[in-house]
This record gives structure tokens, C-alpha cells and sequence, in this order.
């Protein structure tokens, strides 16, 4: 397993002067929430049902239940949704590639997406349950759950990064088989989780919306507020005690927000995968190690890469359309390859 302390800024913005360097990150932040409102524009007007922009208009500002207002209401749910899932799996990749000190660590190394659809198959085959409602509460539970477990088989106080790493992985693999044991035997399980497990925000509802965002909320409130003490974990244990941070509490923080996040995200939207591994790696690059932007960042770029792939996912098959979940996949594969190329290049 690869686990690594996060790289050094580059040279030139090490050099440059701290409020100099602020003001850049700052400005940097404003063009990504300036990119973040076109991309959720597009998802708005772009999708599989082709509409007009007067059409799109008036479902926006003058909704009369036409046909279009209707397909716009639904576009407008789908996008809220994105923006929400996005954020909180940005974040919590985020929280947990400092938590374990590896800057490829996503939300599945904890085993927190298996625990949610090992969850989801369990309730679907053996409770009968159907709806999104009844997917949304199991998938939650099952993330808290495996969260919880991870952080015991960890050491709890003691837990390290890497024994939180092998429990996670431990964990998701046994999870793993037993969804796929059960989805074999049970037919109907496999056709009713098939759409579920690749992800995607057609299901989109405001009912789904309101019972995921408190969890979301809070999650990303306690996230941002352990940016400073998350600093001084990455540099290692001895240096964050003699910085005064409190290892244990950070970490058990640290573990509860990210499976919040990521937990709520997962149950609203199927697991979604390389956007908590993707984004904040990809802002290290050029915010540094510090998780003060890194993780303000990465809330805001997040959802911009979800909701570009969901509209790319809704064109490239019309009048169909290619779930989230299977665009991220096709997207992130190349990239993580080039991400783990570039790391060994610069280690030679």
C-alpha cells in the first residue's frame, strides 16, 4: 500500500510572500466558484430531452407545468443533489488522504461505499425494501456502521493511518464478496441494485435532498473546522504532539466527518467513485499542503467534475444517457493511472 507524506509546494509559490500567496489562492478560489455556477448552469439547461433556452427560461422563472417546467424542476433537483454529493465526497476524499498521510487514499479505502451497498443489498433482499427513501436511510447506516468498525479494528485511540488503511481494506473486501454472493443468488436483488451500485443523480428528488442535508451540513462544518489540526497530523505524530494537537480527537473526528459525508453522499447517489481521490490531489498540486485551501478547494471543485461528467453522461448516449457513476469510472482510470506514473517519475 502506498503511503506517503503529501508533497512540498512547488518552488515558485514557496518563494513568492505569504499575503502574496493568499491573495492568489483566494482569487483562485473566486474563478473555481465562478466555474462551479457555469458547470451548474449546463446542468440545468443541457440534458437528455433536448430543450430550448427559452424553455429552460421560463421553467426556471416561470413555472406553469408544461412539459419543459416539469423537465427543468427535475434538472434543478439533479443539480442541487450534484452539487451537495459532489462537495461532501471532494471533502471527505480530502480529509481522510490527510488522515492516513496517503495522497491516494479515496473515501472507498475505509470500506465506507462497501458498507453502504452492502447495506442497500441487504435491506432490498431481505427487508423488501424499493424505494430510494428506504435506500437512502440503510446506505447511511451501513456507511456509520462500517465507519465505526473500521475505527475499533484500528485501535481506536491507538489507531494509526496505516492500520486504519488495512482494517478499511480488510473490511471492504469481505463486503464485497458477500454483496456479490448475495446479488448471485437473489435475481431480483441484482436487477434492483444494478442501477444503485454504479451511481447516479437521475433519482434525484427534493425529498432525497432534505433527509441527506443535515448530515451533509454538519459533516462539512466539522471537515473545514479541522484544517489546522489535520496540518499538524500530516506531518507526522511526534511533530503533532509537540505542536499540541490532540491525535486521538482528530482522528476520531476526522473518521466521523468523512464517513458522514461520504455516507450521506453514497446513500443519495450509489457509490461514486474517483472524485474524493481525484480532486484533492489534483488541488495539492497547486494550493500545497496546506488543508486551510486544500479542503475549500476541493468542496468547490468537486461538484464541478461531477456534474461535467453527469452532463457529459446525459449527451453522449441521447436520448438515453450513461449513468455518473460509469463516466467518473471512465474519466478517472486514465487520470489515476498518470497521477501514480507522475509520483514514481518524480521519485526516480
Amino acid at each position: 500500500m502506498l503511503v506517503e507524506s503529501p508533497p512540498e509546494p512547488r518552488a515558485e509559490t514557496a518563494s513568492a510572500p505569504p499575503n502574496r500567496r493568499a491573495a492568489i489562492r483566494a482569487a483562485g478560489l473566486l474563478v473555481s466558484v465562478g466555474l462551479l455556477t457555469l458547470v451548474a448552469l449546463a446542468s440545468i439547461a443541457i440534458g437528455a430531452k433536448e430543450l430550448s433556452l427559452a424553455q429552460v427560461w421560463h421553467g426556471l422563472f416561470e413555472v406553469t407545468g408544461t412539459y419543459g417546467d416539469v423537465v427543468v424542476g427535475e434538472r434543478i433537483s439533479r443539480t442541487l443533489l450534484g452539487l451537495l454529493a459532489g462537495a461532501a465526497l471532494g471533502l471527505a476524499g480530502a480529509v481522510l488522504q490527510a488522515l492516513t498521510r496517503n495522497p491516494l487514499a479515496d473515501p472507498g479505502l475505509l470500506g465506507i461505499n462497501a458498507g453502504a451497498s452492502a447495506s442497500v443489498v441487504t435491506a432490498i433482499t431481505y427487508f423488501g425494501v424499493t424505494s430510494l427513501t428506504g435506500y437512502v436511510w440503510f446506505a447511511f447506516l451501513g456507511s456509520a456502521a462500517v465507519g465505526a468498525l473500521v475505527w475499533f479494528l484500528g485501535g481506536s485511540r491507538g489507531a494509526t493511518p496505516v492500520r486504519l488503511a488495512l482494517a478499511g481494506t480488510a473490511i471492504s473486501a469481505a463486503l464485497y464478496g458477500y454483496l456479490q454472493a448475495v446479488m448471485i443468488m437473489d435475481g431480483a436483488a441484482l436487477s434492483k441494485m444494478r442501477f444503485w451500485t454504479v451511481g447516479s443523480l437521475a433519482s434525484a428528488t427534493d425529498e432525497t435532498i432534505e433527509q441527506v442535508l443535515p448530515f451533509l451540513v454538519v459533516g462539512t462544518v466539522v471537515a473545514l473546522l479541522l484544517a489546522r489540526p489535520l496540518n499538524a497530523v500530516a506531518m507526522g505524530d511526534d511533530t503533532a504532539r509537540a505542536l499540541g494537537a490532540n491525535l486521538n480527537r482528530t482522528r476520531a473526528l476526522s473518521m466521523a466527518a468523512a464517513t458522514v459525508l461520504c455516507g450521506a453522499a453514497t446513500a443519495a447517489c450509489g457509490p461514486i467513485v474517483f472524485i474524493g481521490l481525484m480532486v484533492p490531489h489534483v488541488v495539492r498540486s497547486f494550493t500545497g499542503p496546506d488543508l486551510r485551501w486544500i479542503l475549500p478547494y476541493a468542496t468547490v471543485l468537486s461538484p464541478v467534475l461531477l456534474l461535467g461528467a453527469d452532463v457529459i453522461g446525459r449527451v453522449v448516449a441521447r436520448p438515453a444517457e450513461l449513468q455518473v457513476g460509469i463516466v467518473t469510472a471512465v474519466l478517472g482510470g486514465p487520470v489515476f493511472i498518470f497521477l501514480v506514473r507522475r509520483r514514481r517519475t518524480a521519485q526516480l
